[in-house]
C-alpha cells in the first residue's frame, strides 16, 4: 500500500501555484505533487491530482493518446472560472452558478449550485514513487438520509444503486462510470483503470479509483443537464438508418435460415410488420483456416441466395462475428506467430474458451491494439456490409486473467475495459465511419466507458415472465440513466421456458416495446405470433402498425439524442428529479419528451399511474386533461396502453406500413396530434416543423398536408403555409 495523506491544512494554507482564466492548482506532500481544477465547460469541473510527470508528461505515447481517444471526445477546457480565498486554507471556486469550495481543515470538496451546498466529499490522495501506477484513490461522498444516486450501468432491479458494490472491469457488475444525484450533481471517473463504486451504507458511496494519479469530472445541473454534459464530453452515437428502427426478429438457434425466411413470410401474409432478421450463433462469418479472408458460416449453403431470398421479403440481416481466429488452425499458428494475437506472460497466443459465437471452439484474439491487426478485422467487415450482412453483432467484453497482455502494454483491469471499446470501434469504421452524417448499427452487450457512441446497446436475457417483463424495462431505464440513449428490447427470451408466457403477458410485453426505442421477435415458434390464438395475433397487428406510426417520431428522438445525450426511454428520476413522489415510479418512464408511457405490469385491466408534478398531462385514449401530481386507477385492456401526452407538446405520426421500405421519404407524416396549445417544436425525423406563440395563439409552419388532431377547446385555422391554433371561442 502507498502511504496516504489527506486533504490537510498545508495543501490550501498558501494561494494556488497556478491559475489561469480556466485552471487553477495547488501543490500537496511537494512540489512535485499538485491537484489541478479545470472549467472544462458551463456545469462541468475536471479535477486531477498526481505526481506533475504524470499531469504533465513530456510527449504523450501513442498508448496514453489511444486510451486518452476512448475516454473524451473533447479533451480540451473551454470553461472559465474565477478562484476566491474564503477564509484561510477554504478556497472557492466558481464558475457561474456552479461552484467548489476547497477546505484544508475538513479535507472536503463541496459542490454549490446558486450558493447552495449539494454534494460534500473528501479526498484520500495516497503518495509515493511517481511511476506507481497501482495506486488507490479514494473520494468519499457524504450522501443524504433520501438522497438516491442513479446512473453507474445496467440493473434489472432497483434504479437507485446504493447497496451496491460495482467493480468496473468485472463483466458480471454491468457497470458504467457515471454516477449522479437528483440533487443535481454527478461524477465520472476518466479512466480505464480499475474503478470500484462503494454504495453499501445508505449514507455513503465510496469512489476508488486504481492508478498514478486521480482523474473526475465533476458535473452540476439537473440530471438531463448532467447526460448531456457527460456525453459531450464523452462522445454519442450518429443517427442510423431508418430501417433498424422497424421490427426485428432473433433467429431460433438451430434454425435453418429458410424456416427463417418461411416465418416472415408468414407474418407477411398476416399482415405484422418487419424490418430485419438477427441470425442466430455460432458467427456468421469468421476467418478461412489458412487465409485472413472471411467466409461464410457452412449454416449458410450460398450467402447470396439468402440475400436475394431477404431482398424479396424486404428485410435486412444481421449476424455476429468474433474478433479472433480458431485455435488449431494455420492461421492461429501464423498470428500467434506475426504477433497479431493477445498472448500471456510466456508469449504465446492467449485460448480464449469456446462461446456461443465460436460454436464452442476455443479461439484466439486479435490484439486490436495492433494496428495491422484491427484494420484487417476492419477492412473484413467492411466487405461483408457490402455482400449484405448490414449490421453486425459482436459480444467482445472478456474476463481477461492478469497475465493476458496486448503489444500496446494494456493488461489486468484496463485490458479489460479497452478491449470490447476496441472491438466496437473497429466495426464502427466498418459500419458507419466512411459515411456523413454517420449512421448504421451494430449490436452487442458489452458495457464500457464510451459504449454510448456506438448504437445499439442490447438489453438482457430474462425469464418470460411479469418479473421478467419488469426486468427488461427498469435495464432500459437504468442504462439510459447511464448515458446510453438505447437500448433495445427481446419480446420473451429465447432461452428461457415459455410456460409463464401466456397471451396476456405476450400482448403487456409487446405494448411496452412498442413504445419504447426498438425491440425483437424471437424466432422460437413458441414464442412468435403464431403460437397465439387469432384474436391476440390481431393485436399483435394493431400494436405493430402502432409502432410503425411512431416511427417519425421515435427517430426523431434519436436523431434529438445526437444533439442532447438524453435516452429514448427516460426514468422518472432523470425526468422530474424534483417530484420525490414520481422516483418510485420506476416503471413508468417518458418516451422522448412528448409522451408519458405507464405499463401494465400485472394481471388483469386496472392500473395505477403517477402524473409527474410540473406538467398537465393529456390522455390518448380518452383525450382527457390531467394536472400534473395526480394519481390514477385506470382500466386498460389488451388493445389499450396507458400513454399520456404532455401539454404544449406535439406527437407526429407517419403511415401504418409492413416495413420501412414503403415509408416516403418525402412525405413521412400523416397526421399530428396537439396536447394542449403548441408550445415546442415537435421531435420528429427530418424536422421542418416551427412553432411561434404570439398573442395567445400558435403559429406553426410544416404541416401543409397534414390531417390535425387538437385538444378539446382549440380550433384550427390554415392560413396557406401557416396553421394557427388559438382557443375556441
Amino acid at each position: 500500500m502507498s502511504p496516504t495523506i489527506e486533504l490537510a491544512d498545508q495543501l490550501f494554507e498558501t494561494g494556488p501555484v497556478t491559475q489561469t482564466s480556466s485552471c487553477v492548482e495547488w501543490a500537496y506532500h511537494s512540489e512535485d505533487w499538485c491537484l489541478r481544477i479545470e472549467a472544462h465547460s458551463p456545469g462541468v469541473f475536471r479535477l486531477r491530482c498526481g505526481p506533475k510527470a504524470w499531469l504533465n508528461p513530456a510527449k504523450p505515447s501513442a498508448r496514453a493518446q489511444r486510451h486518452a481517444a476512448m475516454l473524451l471526445a473533447r479533451e480540451e477546457a473551454v470553461g472559465e472560472l474565477e478562484c476566491v480565498a474564503v477564509q484561510p486554507g477554504v478556497w472557492r471556486i466558481n464558475q457561474g452558478e456552479a461552484s467548489l469550495v476547497l477546505e484544508g481543515a475538513g479535507h472536503s470538496v463541496q459542490i454549490l449550485s446558486q450558493d447552495a451546498c449539494i454534494a460534500r466529499a473528501s479526498l484520500t490522495l495516497p503518495v509515493g514513487a511517481p511511476t506507481d501506477t497501482t495506486r488507490l484513490w479514494q473520494v468519499n461522498w457524504q450522501l443524504q438520509d433520501t438522497e438516491g444516486i442513479f446512473g453507474l450501468g445496467e440493473t434489472c432491479h432497483d434504479l437507485d444503486r446504493r447497496g451496491a458494490q460495482l467493480v468496473s472491469d468485472a463483466p458480471a457488475s454491468r457497470c458504467l462510470p457515471l454516477a449522479w444525484s437528483p440533487l443535481g450533481w454527478g461524477v465520472y471517473p476518466n479512466t480505464l483503470s480499475q474503478v470500484v463504486h462503494t454504495l453499501d451504507t445508505p449514507e455513503h458511496y465510496q469512489l476508488q479509483v486504481q492508478g498514478a494519479g486521480l482523474d473526475i469530472f465533476l458535473f452540476v445541473g439537473d440530471p438531463s443537464e448532467i447526460l448531456n454534459q457527460y456525453t459531450a464530453l464523452t462522445g454519442r452515437a450518429g443517427q442510423p438508418d431508418l430501417w433498424p428502427m422497424g421490427v426485428w426478429m432473433d433467429q431460433a438457434d438451430g434454425q435453418t435460415p429458410e424456416a427463417s425466411l418461411q416465418q416472415v413470410r408468414s407474418m407477411r401474409a398476416q399482415g405484422l410488420a418487419l424490418d430485419a432478421v438477427r441470425l442466430a450463433e455460432p458467427a456468421i462469418i469468421g476467418f478461412q483456416a489458412d487465409k485472413p479472408v472471411f467466409e461464410w458460416s457452412d449454416r449458410v449453403p450460398d450467402w447470396r441466395v439468402l440475400v436475394a431470398e431477404a431482398e424479396t421479403l424486404n428485410v435486412h440481416l444481421a449476424g455476429s462475428l468474433i474478433p479472433g481466429v480458431m485455435q488449431g488452425t494455420a492461421l492461429f499458428d501464423e498470428w500467434e506467430d506475426r504477433g497479431w494475437l493477445l498472448c500471456d506472460e510466456s508469449g504465446s497466443a492467449w485460448v480464449c474458451p469456446g462461446t456461443a459465437a465460436s460454436g464452442g471452439q476455443p479461439f484466439g484474439l486479435l490484439d486490436l491494439t495492433h494496428k495491422d491487426a484491427a484494420r484487417l478485422w476492419t477492412e473484413r467487415y467492411a466487405q461483408a456490409l457490402e455482400d449484405n450482412l448490414q449490421a453486425p453483432v459482436c459480444q467482445a467484453q472478456f474476463d481477461f486473467p492478469d497475465n493476458v497482455e496486448a503489444r500496446g502494454g494494456e493488461s489486468g483491469a484496463i485490458l479489460r475495459t479497452a478491449y470490447p471499446h476496441l472491438a466496437r470501434q473497429a466495426l464502427f469504421d466498418a459500419v458507419a465511419g466512411p459515411r456523413t452524417p454517420q449512421e448504421g448499427v451494430m449490436l452487442s452487450r458489452d458495457l464500457f466507458p464510451g459504449v454510448q457512441r456506438f448504437a445499439w446497446q442490447q438489453g438482457p436475457q430474462v425469464d418470460n415472465t411479469w418479473d421478467g417483463f419488469a426486468q427488461t424495462l427498469r435495464a432500459a431505464l437504468a442504462v439510459g440513466n447511464s448515458g446510453v440513449a438505447v437500448q433495445t428490447h427481446t419480446l420473451g427470451c429465447a432461452s428461457r421456458p415459455a410456460s409463464g408466457l401466456n397471451a396476456e403477458l405476450y400482448l403487456r410485453w409487446l405494448a411496452m416495446c412498442v413504445f419504447s426505442a426498438n425491440f425483437s421477435f424471437q424466432g422460437r415458434p413458441d414464442l412468435m405470433p403464431d403460437a397465439f390464438d387469432a384474436d391476440t395475433r390481431a393485436l399483435v397487428q394493431h400494436w405493430l402498425q402502432w409502432r410503425y406510426r411512431l416511427l417519425p417520431y421515435i427517430a426523431g428522438i434519436i436523431d434529438d439524442a445526437v444533439r442532447t445525450g438524453l435516452p429514448v426511454q427516460r426514468s422518472m428520476m432523470q425526468a422530474y428529479p424534483a417530484d420525490p413522489e414520481a422516483h418510485a415510479w420506476d416503471t413508468q418512464y417518458l418516451l422522448g419528451p412528448a409522451l408519458l408511457v405507464a405499463p401494465v405490469m400485472q394481471p388483469g385491466q386496472a392500473t395505477e399511474i403517477y402524473l409527474p408534478q410540473g406538467d398537465a398531462w393529456w390522455d390518448l385514449s380518452t383525450g382527457w386533461r390531467y394536472e400534473g401530481g395526480t394519481r390514477l386507477t385506470l382500466r386498460a385492456g389488451l388493445d389499450a396502453l396507458p400513454v399520456f401526452g404532455r401539454e404544449g407538446h406535439m406527437l407526429c405520426l407517419g403511415p401504418v406500413t409492413q416495413h420501412t421500405g414503403e415509408i416516403n421519404s418525402a412525405r413521412i407524416l400523416e397526421e399530428v396530434w396537439m396536447f394542449g396549445m403548441p408550445e415546442h417544436n415537435p421531435v420528429v425525423m427530418r424536422n421542418k416543423i416551427r412553432v411561434m406563440q404570439m398573442q395567445g395563439s400558435s403559429y406553426i409552419k410544416g404541416l401543409e398536408g397534414l390531417r390535425i388532431l387538437p385538444s378539446e377547446g382549440l380550433e384550427v385555422k390554415r392560413r396557406g403555409a401557416e396553421v394557427r391554433i388559438s382557443r375556441a371561442r
